[in-house]
């Protein structure tokens, strides 16, 4: 039975029943797009998982920072990032818990939310982290976003992450009826500081499951992790190709260690290009060092409040992610955005937070928050399930930001060709220095970051349209791309 704080006490209610488990995991490569201003060579390859760090072309990845000091604008992993500095054994109060939702990533620490001003008991100590059936009191009255929740929540579950004292708490979804659960490199990686963590699941029924991590891909900050148990509930996969501005979306997950929690909002933009922090693990099986905070750029906020520098190349990924207003928080990370009939249509990953405040504090969910959408990250998911690691398209041009010829602002319109690499698939396809990209397999391209996304998004040696312009005149090849791990 549900137990409801805050309410008075009354005849206990017979949950609804439970919805047929949606149809088994099955994978559908496809791709997705794109949007946002830097420079951005794709001459190299991408290096190895450990290290995440991209080209040597005019331009360095993470040159500058998506946005800036005085923007005060800055991105952070909602739920599954760096570890907490604090034993596993320390619970945390009611006023942790409202610090804590200042935050934008991973939440660690083993959440406790004890106190009187959410619990009607006393009890600081007691765990607010146990799954939540969704409760239906009015069945006449349901609406769609409670149908969705209903349908969807018995797929998503809480992970919990330990190495070397520090733990963290994030998302994941049930893709299959073996075991395999979706959530994001920096759940299981805390952020980048753990190679070799213990991973616990807790599903939506109650039951505490040890998991096994199958893969990670840290340029698409996803991974998978799986757990032996019976009558598991994969989830309903959708295509977010068919996602519109405007439709309405649920979050579900753990912000701040909460299981079960539903919020919605509205799709708010598409091919939104990020740049957030690489959370390859380490090579060695310790914990590393937090990087110093410097303020702003996009981050992965680590659970203790603090955040982490965007500003090097060795650090930078570029994700093209659908953007959304429901509310998006800390432990969040790695659950499911899910259209109004109950399908994942993309996984959360990070969100954008207001100034920072003391100690690189940030103020949590602000209604812009970021999630990969489902179709790169089945692609994804497919190949880790079956290689245990996935593969990303390579191009072979270095290319910087575009502006328009007559314009002195800072606007870009494209990704400009700076150099192309001999015997790339850019020059096979006839691609020159001096060709503007503006769009790869229908995916805008506005600057350098989007097409470095754009190029990623497809799976090695898959097809590509690019657009482009030369000498003022539109013009699209296609191209076959290579393998980014393999230059």
């Amino acid at each position: 039975m549900t137990d409801q704080h805050g309410g008075p006490e009354g005849p206990e209610r017979p949950l609804p029943p439970r919805p047929p488990a949606p149809p088994s995991y099955s994978g559908t490569a496809s791709s997705e797009t794109q949007g946002n201003p830097q420079t951005e060579p794709l001459t190299n390859a991408v290096p190895p998982q450990g290290q995440p760090g991209e080209g040597n072309g005019p331009a360095s990845y993470g040159s500058s920072t998506y946005g800036s000091a005085g923007s005060g604008t800055a991105f952070h992993a909602p739920a599954g990032t760096t570890p907490a500095r604090e034993s596993r054994a320390k619970k945390f109060g009611a006023g942790t818990l409202v610090a804590g939702m200042l935050l934008a990533g991973l939440f660690g620490g083993g959440v406790a939310v004890g106190a009187h001003t959410l619990l009607e008991d006393s009890n600081t100590s007691g765990q607010a982290s146990q799954p939540q059936t969704v409760v239906v009191n009015d069945k006449d009255s349901v609406n769609s976003v409670t149908a969705a929740a209903v349908k969807a929540s018995p797929s998503v579950v809480t992970i919990e992450v330990a190495a070397s004292g520090s733990t963290g708490t994030g998302s994941g979804i049930i893709l299959d009826d073996d075991g395999h659960i979706l959530t994001n490199t920096h759940v299981v990686t805390l952020g980048g500081t753990a190679a070799d963590p213990v991973v616990e699941v807790q599903t939506a029924d109650g039951r505490v499951l040890t998991a096994t991590i199958v893969g990670t891909d840290p340029l698409s900050d996803l991974a998978v992790i799986k757990v032996d148990a019976p009558d598991l509930t994969p989830a309903a996969l959708g295509d977010s190709g068919n996602l519109n501005v405007g439709d309405t979306v649920i979050a579900i997950g753990a912000p701040l260690g909460l299981s079960g929690t539903v919020t919605d909002g509205i799709v708010s933009t598409l091919n939104r290009t990020i740049s957030v922090q690489s959370s390859a693990a380490p090579e060695e099986s310790e914990s590393s060092d937090e990087p110093e905070d410097n303020g702003f750029g996009f981050r992965f906020a680590p659970p203790d409040g603090s955040s982490q520098d965007q500003s090097t190349a060795e650090s930078s990924i570029f994700l093209n992610v659908v953007q959304t207003d429901a509310a998006i928080n800390h432990g969040n990370s790695g659950g499911a955005l899910v259209n109004t009939d109950g399908e994942v249509i993309g996984v959360n990953v990070a969100i954008a937070s207001a100034a920072s405040g003391a100690a690189g504090e940030d103020s949590g969910n602000i209604g812009v928050g970021f999630a990969v959408p489902i179709t790169y990250a089945e692609r994804v998911a497919e190949e880790i399930i079956d290689n245990g690691s996935a593969t990303h398209g390579y191009l072979g041009v270095s290319v910087t930001p575009a502006t328009a010829s007559d314009s002195s602002s800072t606007f870009t319109v494209g990704a400009e060709v700076a150099e192309v690499v001999s015997g790339s698939p850019g020059e096979k396809a006839g691609l020159r220095k001096g060709d503007v990209v503006t769009s790869v397999n229908g995916i805008p391209v506005t600057d350098a970051q989007s097409l470095t996304a754009a190029i990623r998004m497809q799976p090695a040696g898959g097809k590509a349209t690019i657009d482009f312009t030369r000498d003022g005149k539109t013009d699209s090849v296609d191209v076959t791309l290579g393998d980014s791990a393999k230059q």
